[in-house]
């Protein structure tokens, strides 16, 4: 086995035990993921986001951060190493879709957030297109996934975590017109795009209320 592989199941074991003991994680909905690759499209409404879903595939999952979280030369490796890498908020950066498809390619599962940035309250903000831009132009699935309790663990602007109970529900996952290579049309993505928020905002809500939030 991979070096990266092996530090990425350590990390992985370690930090979803953490989630299971202290935020009493609990996961329904584990028959809807994928054996091949896919995208994974979580809510967003917390920093532990990232960490909690991975929990939903012992396979490593493959994350698109901000370009800032590699500022210093540590983190960055460490963030390298398990799998992620940089993409410039706020513009469309060619060379992150580019890396977005070979991770596809390579068969692995990668993970976006839909909404962007974190988001706060219980209604689920306007997606931008990337998820389904990826998902459609490599012709994989996009796998929803509702996260409850994460926010009153970790809000926006808390700098410590509480121990609330946290619940993730996996939603069956969304297919849109192949088109592995060609070019995805505007109405092919908005229309996928629809879907997801739907079906996020669903998940969502029902992890909330497993969630006690």
């Amino acid at each position: 086995m991979k070096p990266d592989l092996v530090l990425y199941r350590f990390c992985r074991a370690v930090v979803v035990g953490f989630c299971r003991l202290f935020w009493r994680l609990s996961v329904e909905g584990l028959e809807h993921i994928p054996d091949g690759p896919f995208v994974l499209a979580p809510v967003h409404r917390s920093n532990i986001d990232t960490p909690l879903v991975g929990a939903v595939t012992r396979r490593r999952l493959r994350y698109m951060g901000k370009d800032s979280m590699w500022k210093y030369r540590a983190p960055g490796w460490l963030f390298s190493a398990l799998g992620a890498f940089p993409i410039r908020r706020g513009s469309v950066d060619r060379e992150a879709f580019t890396r977005c498809l070979a991770v596809i390619e390579a068969g692995e599962p990668l993970v976006m957030f839909p909404e962007g940035m974190r988001q706060s309250g219980p209604l689920v903000q306007p997606l931008w297109g990337g998820p389904a831009y990826v998902a459609l132009r490599a012709g994989v699935p996009i796998v929803p996934v509702g996260i409850g309790g994460s926010e009153r663990a970790m809000p926006k602007g808390a700098r410590f975590i509480r121990p609330v109970r946290v619940h993730i529900v996996i939603g069956a996952p969304l297919f849109g017109e192949a088109r592995p290579g060609k070019r995805v049309s505007l109405s092919a993505r908005t229309e996928l795009t629809s879907r997801l928020r739907a079906e996020i905002q669903r998940l969502f809500d029902k992890a909330q209320i497993k969630a006690g939030a």
